[in-house]
């Protein structure tokens, strides 16, 4: 746990200043600055309310990693599985890309609900809430099931699919005992919806649900505490979380940084977040990189995975 990023949280919540944060995946980094004093090379865009119409296609280049590397991956995550130390694990990869758009361009251009440009370091446009708090009630929204709209009865094929379902209930459950931690009155108000999602060359329909609690009155002095006990995102990390952690940081082979962290903003009256997936990062010689993954179970099919896995790196314009 990062203590310094605790007591700075908790130190603008109690004084109530609106604050614009964003935490990496696990915790070492962050940058937390009141609104009033935000650069203008951070950019941000929270709108709920977004047209899932595409208004052209934009194509990408491509280049993932190997089949043969993320397969070894995945067999290594299946064996922890069968071993018993971990029941879904949330695989992800980086994705080296070619675009004729900078950052700038691809966050002023991007439909998402969730939009951010940190410096020239980074653009997130995420679909996916991850707590909101207001009036004294939390609510989380984990995001577990991807399939292609285009697909003949795609809502009842992923609605109906066991291993989606299992792998969506694991989930649930881990985030309502997170939310446990730090709320109370727990309830889970919506199980399994489905949202449209522009994803470049096609629409995807992922499955989320919506899990609630209640938070004492002086909640704004606790935004540190709250947020570290429920970061990492279950929904990109997996259960049971710090074991899982570990067994990713082990077969990843890459660094996360940013990419699954957390970016929001707290008005001084309530907080609205989101966990960063949907993520194109640049590194110091100007190249970009998507890095984006999906859930393993015991159920998983390693073809359908890496597919997954490279669907989801697109422009949402």
């Amino acid at each position: 746990m990062n203590k310094n990023l605790q007591s700075i949280l908790n130190k603008y919540g109690s004084l109530k200043e609106p604050f614009f944060f964003t935490i990496s995946y696990d915790l070492s980094q962050f940058y937390i600055k009141p609104l009033e004093e935000l650069p203008s090379d951070i950019k941000f865009e929270i709108n709920e309310k977004i047209s899932s119409k595409l208004s052209h296609k934009e194509s990408l280049v491509k280049t993932p990693i190997s089949f043969d590397k993320y397969k070894k991956s995945f067999e290594t995550l299946q064996n922890h599985i069968k071993e018993g130390n971990s029941y879904i694990l949330n695989l992800t990869a980086k994705t080296r890309i070619e675009t004729k758009f900078s950052l700038d361009e691809i966050y002023e251009k991007a439909n998402a609900k969730y939009k951010l440009k940190f410096f020239d370091k980074f653009v997130c446009f995420s679909p996916e809430k991850f707590v909101e708090i207001k009036k004294n009630k939390i609510a989380t929204y984990p995001m577990k099931g991807t399939i292609d709209s285009s697909i003949e009865n795609a809502s009842a094929k992923i609605l109906g699919n066991i291993k989606e379902m299992a792998e969506h209930t694991m989930v649930v459950d881990l985030l309502r005992n997170d939310l446990g931690i730090v709320a109370n009155k727990i309830k889970v108000e919506k199980f399994r919806y489905i949202d449209k999602i522009n994803a470049g060359d096609k629409k995807l329909l992922q499955v989320s649900s919506k899990i609630s609690g209640q938070l004492d009155e002086n909640w704004h002095a606790k935004i540190g505490d709250i947020l570290t006990a429920l970061l990492p995102a279950g929904s990109i990390t997996g259960t049971p979380k710090k074991k899982t952690v570990e067994i990713l940081k082990e077969n990843e082979n890459y660094d996360r940084g940013f990419y699954t962290g957390i970016f929001g903003v707290y008005d001084g009256n309530s907080l609205n977040s989101c966990v960063m997936i949907r993520f194109i990062e640049k590194d110091e010689e100007g190249n970009l990189y998507y890095k984006s993954g999906g859930g393993i179970t015991c159920d998983s099919n390693v073809e359908d995975e890496y597919k997954e896995l490279i669907d989801k790196v697109y422009l949402p314009f």
